[in-house]
This record gives structure tokens, C-alpha cells and sequence, in this order.
């Protein structure tokens, strides 16, 4: 396995999409592709505090906070699935700085305005310009010569600002009001249009006989990207409730809370343990394994009445799923060497952050927390069966794309 933590991006040919010689990143570029995963993610991270203000600050109703948060994430969907296809027919450096520049402005206007309907537009136009800018960097990710690792780097990355975020934002709110925390996107959002204007990759864009050359996915594609949805799914329909299944069984506000907090810590770990691993594992007993583990401590957190298998399977559940989508996103990139298949991964994320909430809203509403579980427990079988297809491909371990 290479020590060179460098990636590098295969130039392109006239004949082919991703063939040539790898030239290297450097950390410039790796460092503007981090902040890029960063601001594209950051629902991710501050889903929790984003609908909490609307409600607490903005006086908005939960179903009206949560049709913002839709609009977002939405928004990034319907972009990634435009996008996603287009990858190497536009200039990545350009499309990134476009939409994070894009998503400034827009949430620069939420943090400006207070009407309703102006908010709801300005979500959806975030979400938009997000998911054009995370798929430029997840496809630049995926062509790298190693995308597993990087996009480990990015994962670790992504817990340490999770750690900055929850450490300053939730203070600032408070000190500065519910507005603040749209400026505080526009900040992130800012960063990041800032890096890949200087630093994001430049891809050389193929000559028109390679774009119309370039290949449909396999069939075993398509199965990994929807597992990789069905655990989003999971983890958006589960995660979104675990407080109120924690307050709701008697456990003290101060014991949840830090259960929480220590979930954030344990998230540091998955993303760089899957870079360690990537030679010393195979991915099939990862992917496999992964979304049965995930329902496993799901039925825990549903059905537990005392709070220390609550607390510890809570602290673990979101590790599940970002230690198993590393192993998906590499497998993914390997068999896509164009790195279309993972530039859909806000579109494969994020359509679960957007249903899974309502879905698990719907179930505890007429069949209590123990109806999550089980729910879990069915989606993992079409997960289990759609990574069966994907790892039946054979991919070579440790092979540079």
C-alpha cells in the first residue's frame, strides 16, 4: 500500500475518459476538495441545529421547518442526478466554484430576509447549487488514483468540523439569534467557493468522441448506488429521532445529550479506520456486513428500556454507516472509472436525509419508536441484496484506478 497520502487525478486522453498518466494533487488541491466535502455535507452535521432554529428562533412550525430542510436536500438531489452524468463534459474547477458561490448567495439571503416563501425559495436554490458543487468533488474524488483514501481523508475532515460546529454554532445562535446561523452557511459556503476557485483539480475536459463514447453503467453499479441509499435511508429515518426515543424512555436530558456528544467523537474514527483497512479487508464482507449491523443496533436503540444499551448502541449507529459507505465509495470508483457513479452521492445520501425523517415521523405517529426497528430490519434486507450484486463484480484489492 502506497505511504504517499498525495492523491492523484488520471489525465485524460482523446480516447478515453481516465486514461493516461496520474498526475499528483498536491495539498492544495487535496485541501480544496476537503473543504468542498465539508460544505457540501454540512447537513450532515447541523441538520439537528438547522431545523431546531427555525422552529425555536423563526417560530415555524415543525412541518414547516422540515418542508425547509426538504426543499435543501431536495434541491441537492435533483442537482446530483443532473450533474452526476455530466461530469466530464464541464469543467470541474468552474462547476464546483459556481455552485458553492451559488449557495453563498443564497443562504447570504436567508440570513437577510424573514417571509416564508422567500426562505422556502432560497432553500431549494442552496440545495441546488450544493449539489452541483458536491458532485463535481465527489467525481473528482472518485477519479483520483486512490479514491477510497481520500474520500477517508474527507470523512475525517468532515467529524472535525462536525466537532467545531456543535462546539461554536449552538452559542452563537443564542448570543446572536436565529440568523446567525445562515450566516454561518455563508461563511462555510464562502470557504469553499473561495478553495476551488484557487486550488479544485482541473480536469481537462475529453474531446466529444470521448464524451459520446462513455460507457453506461454496469448493472452491478446501479445496485451499490441504491444500497448505498437504503442505509442512508436507515440512518436519516433512525438519527432524527434518537433524542425524543431517549427523553420519551425517562433518561435524563444531561445523559442523552452527552450520548450525543460522544456520538460525535466516535464518528472521528470510522472514516480513517476504513483508510487503514482498505487492503487488510474485502470489501464484500464490509458492504454485506455493514447494513445488517446497522439494523442490529437499530433494534437496540428502539427497544431498549435502560439507558446504558441506548447510550452505547446511539454512539456507534452513525459509524456503521460512514465506516461501510467508504468501502461503497471506493468499490464504486473503481468500477466507474469515469467517477459519474459516485458524483451521485449527495443524490444517493441525501434523498434518504429527505425521506427518512417524514417516513420515521409517519411510523412513530400511528406505531411507536419499536416500528423504526423494524422498518430497519426491512431495509436492510434490499441493502444486503443490492451490495450482493455490487461485490459480485470482482474488484481487484489494492489496484490504482
Amino acid at each position: 500500500m502506497e505511504t504517499n497520502i498525495s492523491p492523484t487525478i488520471p489525465a485524460q486522453s482523446d480516447s478515453a475518459v481516465g486514461a493516461g498518466a496520474a498526475r499528483p494533487l498536491g495539498a492544495l488541491g487535496t485541501g480544496a476538495l476537503l473543504v468542498a466535502h465539508c460544505a457540501g455535507m454540512v447537513d450532515l452535521v447541523a441538520l439537528p441545529v438547522w431545523v431546531g432554529t427555525l422552529i425555536g428562533s423563526y417560530r415555524l412550525d415543525p412541518q414547516q421547518a422540515g418542508l425547509l430542510a426538504t426543499l435543501f436536500l431536495g434541491g441537492a438531489v435533483f442537482s446530483s442526478l443532473f450533474f452526476s452524468p455530466r461530469l466530464n463534459r464541464l469543467p470541474a474547477r468552474l462547476m464546483a466554484t459556481i455552485g458553492f458561490g451559488g449557495a453563498t448567495l443564497a443562504f447570504f439571503g436567508v440570513a437577510s430576509i424573514d417571509g416564508y416563501p422567500a426562505m422556502a425559495m432560497l432553500h431549494a436554490v442552496a440545495g441546488l447549487a450544493v449539489g452541483c458543487g458536491l458532485s463535481f468533488t465527489h467525481g473528482t474524488i472518485g477519479r483520483s488514483r486512490n479514491p477510497h483514501r481520500l474520500f477517508a481523508f474527507a470523512g475525517l475532515a468532515l467529524g472535525l468540523f462536525a466537532i467545531v460546529f456543535f462546539g461554536a454554532v449552538p452559542k452563537l445562535i443564542a448570543a446572536h439569534s436565529g440568523p446567525m446561523l445562515f450566516r454561518v452557511f455563508t461563511g462555510v459556503m464562502g470557504a469553499a467557493t473561495v478553495a476551488c476557485g484557487i486550488a479544485f483539480p482541473s480536469l481537462r475536459a475529453p474531446h466529444r468522441s470521448a464524451q459520446t463514447d462513455e460507457p453506461r453503467f454496469e448493472r452491478a453499479v446501479w445496485f451499490g448506488m441504491v444500497g448505498v441509499g437504503c442505509m442512508g435511508l436507515t440512518q436519516a429515518m433512525l438519527f432524527s429521532f434518537v433524542q425524543r426515543i431517549g427523553l420519551d424512555r425517562g433518561f435524563a436530558f444531561d445523559a442523552v445529550t452527552a450520548t450525543l456528544v460522544a456520538c460525535g467523537f466516535v464518528n472521528l474514527f470510522p472514516a480513517p479506520i476504513a483508510g487503514l483497512l482498505e487492503t487488510r479487508i474485502t470489501p464484500r464482507r464490509v458492504l454485506q456486513m455493514g447494513p445488517i449491523v446497522q439494523a442490529a443496533i437499530a433494534l437496540i436503540i428502539t427497544q431498549s428500556a435502560t439507558f446504558a444499551p441506548y447510550a452505547a448502541a446511539t454512539s456507534v449507529f452513525a459509524a456503521v454507516m460512514i465506516f461501510a459507505h467508504t468501502f461503497a465509495f471506493g468499490t464504486l470508483a473503481r468500477i466507474d472509472h469515469t467517477g459519474r457513479a459516485v458524483a451521485a452521492t449527495p443524490a444517493m445520501l441525501m434523498v434518504g436525509a429527505a425521506i427518512g425523517p417524514v417516513l420515521g415521523g409517519t411510523l412513530v405517529k400511528y406505531s411507536g419508536y419499536g416500528s423504526l426497528g423494524i422498518a430497519a430490519v426491512l431495509i436492510t434486507v434490499a441493502a444486503v441484496f443490492c451490495f450482493s450484486r455490487l461485490v459480485r463484480r470482482p474488484v481487484l484489492r489494492g489496484v490504482q484506478a
